[in-house]
């Protein structure tokens, strides 16, 4: 472990030191990171600090994952410029979007997937948490210890994802929730850092009972202990012949603070005694009649009955309560994991730094742009932390916060760290490196595939609908084969037909919906909205709805054929026919932070960088490659998003009496680069938007939305 440095004794530094310049915002978090660079002897001078505009995108894509909107812009430069961007701040923090873009945020940190099994209602049961502040370490320990059935225990869909594999769940523990890779020590000693084998089997001990079992029956899968552990030592490679192989007994590798008990926990102690007596409180004066307090009076009414000795008197009460307080419905099937409970609380216990740390790490990287330890799950002897005591202040204060994510966000983004503009465009690798490796400058970031798709639907107006009805008609054809009802006629049965013409299958279904036949290239940046809420409260056979949502256009179509199939006679014959049908395309998008994750190869979201969540350490990418160059130019969301609608504000400004060239341009900036457009950006949009200013807008906007400033956080 890096030697302990307290944020009391470490701020203590702080009136003897002569720290870097800093800007009148500077929180505790600048404050303790100059005073480091001081100890460090770094003396480069750091970038300012962005503008209003600039600072405004970069938060709304950070927290909400999306850019904001003109009225929102509009608000926001409406606020005193004193203290507006901590309203914003405050704002972004508890908006309804919070929750979705951080969900996206764990989803890839904790591998959740919609396909596995239980992997849905793990990905609502997290939003939930989330919106509710629900404390990190609780969501933690929560995660590592439930047992249950998938989608009715969404917990359980953690140790369901790596088929409750207690070697694989060993190495997914000290990864993701440490940020140590431990997995090497399952086949010989850790190279590079101080594991060795035993550490490793002795994490995973901790899973040695924990069963997968999916009922052959009901085929339902669920998680449950065993009474004898799969963890024996010597590993099998290992033993030699003849050698008794034992139950290897859980330990926990982490030594904690050396601190009896340091300031930062007691002040978690203390917040946390606070809660728990609020709770109290709080179920004191909503409380209701409990069941002990209803037999408590069934009993009253049963002595009083008793009287003059014509029934006995039965403890009817402790009968009917001990009863009761034996009946375990749950228990012989989903039997609770005390092992599993343990290594939660070790692992979240706030002497632990490695917990707080590694979460930590992983927000500043998200936010920041680059980690303390990178990459952000590695840490290790060899490793070196960058700033370690500006870390422990951060990881500290998390802890005495309660694990508060909302907190840590604020915490990070408050910061003059979090404001810094970019290294200067004509720096070489070596200066840039130099001024970001010490958090003196912010790395360039391109946005997160999810905050593109859904910065293009923002910028494009395309979350609500921006065409009048029959703007956009369209004539689709579907050649079917039908069946023939009278052989000798050869007329195709009235019902066969009226079945394809309301859409009895998925394609017609997608036509009748104004959306283009599933296969085609659009379909690449479709996004099927969840209604989270709704995922946590359905019952089992509803999942099959979620299922399909994540089957490939071919799966879907081979279902529509099994279907057709199944309504056809033996010896019947068939006909081709031709279905027309007029639908109005009037394009409208669902965000992509709610679409079953992640998405289909090859979709929107998997080109620019959505990882597949399979391995462990399968990290976002943001190389850059000729699909995604592709799917901005030709891709239909960008169509659409630049398209010019009669019910957006630009179009009265482009048409009609009140029309203002340079006022629609000057909105056309702001709605795709959160910004106001030069003198000379005004006048080449000009001789874009030519003779007929709605088409020339609509070129004006595929320009901006495929330039490198729209795709990169400012």
């Amino acid at each position: 472990m890096v030697k302990q440095t307290t944020s009391t004794m470490f701020l203590a530094a702080l009136a003897i030191v002569t720290i870097l310049p800093l800007s009148a915002s500077a929180t505790e978090v600048d404050r303790v990171l100059a005073a480091e660079h001081r100890s460090l002897n770094v003396k480069t001078a750091a970038t300012p600090i962005v503008d209003d505009h600039t600072f405004l995108r970069r938060i709304y894509l950070d927290l909400i994952g999306r850019i904001p909107t003109g009225e929102e812009i509009r608000e926001f430069e409406g606020w005193p410029r004193a203290d507006r961007r901590e309203r914003l701040i405050e704002k972004l923090l508890h908006h309804e979007r919070f929750a979705d873009r951080w969900t996206t945020f764990f989803a890839d940190m904790l591998r959740l997937r919609s396909n596995a099994t239980g992997g849905t209602t793990l990905i609502a049961y997290v939003h939930e948490a989330i919106a509710n502040d629900m404390p990190y370490d609780e969501l933690c320990r929560r995660l590592i210890a439930a047992n249950g059935k998938a989608d009715y225990t969404p917990e359980a869909g953690f140790v369901l994802a790596d088929d409750a594999d207690p070697l694989q769940l060993a190495a997914v523990t000290s990864q993701v929730f440490l940020g140590i890779r431990m997995s090497c020590a399952q086949c010989h000693d850790h190279p590079f850092d101080v594991w060795k084998r035993e550490d490793f089997y002795g994490l995973a001990a901790f899973y040695g009972k924990t069963l997968r079992v999916e009922s052959r029956l009901t085929k339902v899968i669920y998680t449950t202990e065993n009474a004898q552990t799969s963890i024996l030592w010597p590993p099998e490679d290992d033993a030699k012949e003849g050698e008794a192989r034992k139950p290897m007994a859980p330990t926990f590798p982490i030594k904690f603070d050396s601190q009896e008990t340091p300031e930062y926990v007691s002040r978690f102690l203390a917040l946390r005694a606070r809660e728990e007596q609020a709770r109290r409180a709080r179920e004191q004066a909503n409380s209701v009649a409990s069941v002990d307090d209803l037999l408590d009076l069934t009993a009253d009414k049963a002595a009083r009955q008793t009287k003059g000795g014509l029934t006995p008197n039965l403890d009817v009460a402790a009968d009917a309560k001990s009863d009761i307080r034996k009946i375990d419905i749950k228990g012989s099937l989903y039997r609770q994991s005390d092992l599993r409970t343990q290594l939660g609380e070790l692992v979240t216990d706030p002497r632990n730094r490695y917990f707080a740390r590694a979460i930590v790490n992983r927000m500043w990287k998200e936010l920041v742009g680059r980690g303390f330890v990178e990459p952000i799950d590695d840490f290790r002897s060899d490793n070196p932390i960058s700033c370690p005591q500006t870390l422990d202040f951060i990881g500290e204060e998390f802890v005495a916060s309660g694990y508060n994510i909302r907190h840590l966000v604020g915490m990070i983004v408050r910061s003059d760290v979090y404001a810094r503009a970019a290294a200067p465009a004509d720096a070489d690798y070596l200066a840039r490196e130099d001024l970001e490796s010490v958090f003196l400058a912010t790395p360039m970031r391109r946005m997160y595939a999810e905050s593109l798709y859904d910065s293009i639907v923002t910028a494009g107006h395309l979350f609500e609908l921006k065409h009048p009805a029959g703007v956009n008609n369209r004539t689709i054809y579907e050649t079917v084969r039908v069946a023939v009802e009278d052989d000798s006629a050869g007329k195709p049965a009235a019902d066969n037909v009226a079945s394809l013409i309301q859409g009895d299958s998925p394609a017609m279904e997608e036509m009748k919906a104004g959306r283009p036949m599933s296969g085609g290239g659009y379909a690449l940046e479709s996004a099927i909205e969840l209604d989270f809420t709704k995922v946590l409260k359905k019952k089992e056979e509803d999942l099959t709805v979620d299922q399909m949502k994540v089957m490939s256009a071919e799966e879907l179509e081979a279902m529509r054929m099994v279907a057709q199939s199944k309504r056809t006679k033996p010896g019947m014959k068939y006909v081709t026919k031709e279905v027309k049908r007029v639908v109005d395309e009037n394009p409208q998008f669902n965000s992509s932070y709610r679409i079953a994750s992640p998405a289909p190869a090859g979709h929107f979201l998997r080109v620019f960088g959505q990882p597949g969540r399979q391995d462990l350490g399968d990290l976002r990418t943001d190389d850059p490659s000729m699909r995604q160059a592709l799917m901005m130019l030709n891709g239909q969301v960008t169509h659409e998003a630049s398209r010019v609608g009669a019910l957006e504000p630009i179009y009265a400004l482009l048409t009609g009496a009140k029309a203002d060239l340079n006022q629609a341009i000057e909105l056309a900036y702001l709605e795709v680069l959160t910004r106001k457009p030069t003198g000379d950006e005004v006048a080449r949009a000009k001789q874009i938007l030519g003779a007929d200013p709605v088409e020339g807008m609509a070129d004006l906007r595929w320009v901006l939305m495929n330039c490198n400033e729209f795709r990169f956080i400012p």
